[in-house]
C-alpha cells in the first residue's frame, strides 16, 4: 500500500496470520507449502504477480517471494485497495471462527462461515478502508523494554547468586579442606528443586524476579560459571566434570574462548568455602586481581 511503485521481498519463517498464528485448512500439504500459498495469496491479492525463490542459505527456512510487478493498472488503485481492506477483514472473521470452534462451538465448514462473515461486515466499510485497515490494532513499542534479567543491578544479581549458593551450600553437610588436601572432599552442596529455591527467597526479590520473562531460573542460567539448571533443579556447577571442547571447536571459536580467557574474577575463588575446585592454570577465571587480563 506503500505506493503503485513499491515492489517487496520477503521470507517467510513463523507461521503467523494478521491477527495471530496461522490455522492450517489443507492436510495434503506439508505446514511450511501451505504457509507458503497463503504468503503469495496475499501478495496476489495486494495485485503483484509473485514470484519465487530459494535462497542459498543454511536454513530449512528459506524459500523467499518477491513481488516486483503489478497486475492492475494505477487507475485501479481505490478498487484494489476496497479488496484488500476486504480480504484481511475475512482472515479476521475466519480467525475467530476457528478459535470458537476449538472451545466447543458446533462446527461448520469453514468457507460458509468465511462467506456468511464476510456478508454481515458494517455498511461502512468503505469509509474505514481509506483510513484504517485493522481498527483496534496496536503495534510494539519502537524501543522494546528488556527484560531477560540482564537489566537487573549487579548488586541485587550478586545478592541472590550468593544467597542461593549458600543455601544449596548449607544443604549438605559442610567439608572444607586445607591446600593440598584432596580435592575430592570439595564441597558441591546439594540440588533443589527451583522451587524449593524461590520458597527460601524474600518475598521482595521474587517479586522483582517475577517482573523479568524467565524470573529466577533466567537470572540462574545468566550465571552459568556458579550454577547448572536441569530439568528444574539447581546445582552448583561443578568445573571439573566440564569437557574439554576446544579440540572439536572451530578454530574462530577456540581463538574467541581463548581471549575470554581470565577476564573476569572466578566466583569460587572469592566466595565458596573450598575455593575454586580448579588450580588456577586450568581455570578460565580468574583467580585474584593480578590474573585478570
Amino acid at each position: 500500500r506503500s505506493s503503485y511503485s513499491c515492489c517487496y521481498f520477503v521470507l517467510p519463517c513463523c507461521f503467523f496470520d494478521f491477527h495471530g498464528k496461522y490455522s492450517r485448512r489443507q492436510s495434503k500439504k506439508t505446514q511450511y507449502r501451505e504457509y507458503l500459498d497463503f504468503v503469495a495469496q496475499v501478495g496476489f491479492v495486494c495485485g503483484f504477480q509473485v514470484e519465487e525463490d530459494c535462497l542459498r542459505i543454511p536454513s530449512t527456512k528459506r524459500v523467499s517471494l518477491i513481488g516486483k510487478n503489478r497486475t492492475y493498472p494505477p487507475t485501479e488503485r481505490a478498487l484494489i485497495d476496497k479488496q484488500i481492506t476486504q480480504y484481511i477483514n475475512n482472515r479476521h472473521i475466519c480467525a475467530v471462527a476457528t478459535c470458537n470452534r476449538r472451545v466447543g462451538f458446533k462446527r461448520k465448514d469453514h468457507s460458509d462461515v468465511c462467506e456468511k462473515a464476510s456478508s454481515e461486515l458494517p455498511e461502512n466499510e468503505t469509509e474505514i478502508a481509506g483510513t484504517i485497515w485493522m481498527p483496534g490494532f496496536q503495534p510494539r513499542e519502537k524501543v522494546e523494554e528488556i527484560r531477560n534479567c540482564a537489566s537487573l543491578p549487579r548488586d541485587f544479581v550478586d545478592d541472590v547468586v550468593l544467597n542461593v549458593a549458600n543455601l544449596l551450600l548449607n544443604a549438605s553437610p559442610q567439608k572444607s579442606c586445607s591446600p593440598g588436601e584432596n580435592m575430592n572432599t570439595w564441597n558441591q552442596g546439594e540440588s533443589l528443586s527451583l522451587k524449593e529455591v524461590a520458597e527460601h527467597l524474600n518475598k521482595e526479590t521474587l517479586k522483582r524476579l517475577k517482573s523479568e520473562y524467565g524470573g529466577l531460573q533466567t537470572l540462574l542460567k545468566n550465571n552459568h560459571q556458579v550454577f547448572e539448571v536441569l530439568n528444574g533443579r539447581v546445582h552448583i556447577r561443578d568445573w571439573r566434570r566440564e569437557k574439554p571442547s576446544r579440540e572439536t571447536q572451530p578454530e574462530v571459536k577456540r581463538r574467541l574462548s581463548a581471549e575470554a580467557f581470565k577476564t573476569r574474577l572466578c566466583w569460587f575463588f572469592i566466595h565458596h568455602p573450598d575455593g575454586c575446585s580448579l588450580p588456577s592454570e586450568s581455570c578460565p577465571y580468574a583467580h585474584g586481581t593480578e590474573e585478570l587480563r
